[in-house]
């Protein structure tokens, strides 16, 4: 190959992971979901697990498309029903490796009793909550996990409940592997969720994710690229799981950082053995 010669890549290696007759995909400009899946891809590839015994699972929502995309046995389910879908699958087939991958309404709203009956009884599952802090799919309406402040299409003059603090509930609730990452992070958020395949009980990752179209703009946050210089700024790693009120997360204060790392890493006997 002479210094003028160039290689035209004419596949990829995930290639046979991704259903590519579903795209181009439906997703907005700046959205963070398809790094989620591409994440989850790399640590399927990597996880040494053969595909036909991984199961990808989601809900209702835009989150919910990943079970669309992914090139392995996936099932879309009923909204917040992703969850009890998934553990009928790993009580019935231990041998699979079953993930859950919806957004932040769909499994701490209407799916929020499945999230912590799992967690308690530390089902093998891995459980990725892409986090955007809205309903993006349905309008931008406020949702459990929606700073306090922030602007909603339910919420004009800005969100007054306190939002769940994910990472602690899950831990709170039983799991056995806890993280929270952004799309930023996506070494960590791939090593995150590889983590979790490798678990033998239920793990929680978080995955914060710009929803440009309605949370970014009706907070006057920007572009998705503007949000992930927010996440730049002002993430900071934490190897332990820091007191509550330090992981709540508050996208308007500047001064305030956004802690993120994995925070529970145990041995729990999972459900399947007791």
């Amino acid at each position: 190959m002479t210094a003028t010669s160039a290689v035209i890549a004419t596949s990829h290696p995930n290639d046979p992971l991704l259903r590519a007759d579903r795209f181009p995909h439906i997703l907005c400009p700046g959205c963070g979901i398809g790094t989620v899946i591409h994440c989850y891809v790399d640590a399927m590839a990597e996880s040494g697990v053969a595909l036909e015994n991984h199961v990808c699972v989601s809900g209702i929502g835009c989150s919910g498309r990943a079970a669309g995309y992914v090139n392995v046995d996936s099932y879309h389910t009923t909204h917040g029903r992703a969850i009890p879908f998934a553990l009928g699958i790993a009580i019935h087939k231990p041998e699979l490796r079953v993930t859950v991958i919806s957004g932040d309404g769909d499994l701490t709203a209407i799916g929020g009793n499945h999230l912590i009956h799992a967690a308690r009884r530390n089902m093998n599952l891995t459980v990725i909550c892409i986090n955007n802090f809205n309903y993006g799919m349905t309008g931008g309406q406020a949702g459990p996990t929606s700073p306090r402040g922030s602007m909603a299409s339910t919420a004009p003059h800005g969100v007054h409940d306190r939002p769940f603090n994910l990472p602690d509930l899950a831990r709170a609730a039983g799991a056995s592997f806890v993280a929270r990452w952004t799309i930023l992070h996506v070494r960590q958020l791939r090593e995150a969720i590889l983590r979790g395949m490798q678990n033998p009980g239920f793990s929680f990752i978080e995955a914060l994710s710009p929803c440009p179209t309605n949370f970014g703009r009706a907070n006057d946050l920007g572009s998705g690229m503007d949000e992930m210089e927010v996440y730049r700024q002002r993430c900071r790693i934490s190897d332990h799981l820091p007191p509550f009120d330090e992981l709540d997360i508050d996208l308007v204060d500047e001064a305030r950082p956004i802690v993120v790392g994995n925070f529970v890493d145990i041995e729990r006997r999972p459900y399947e053995s007791v």
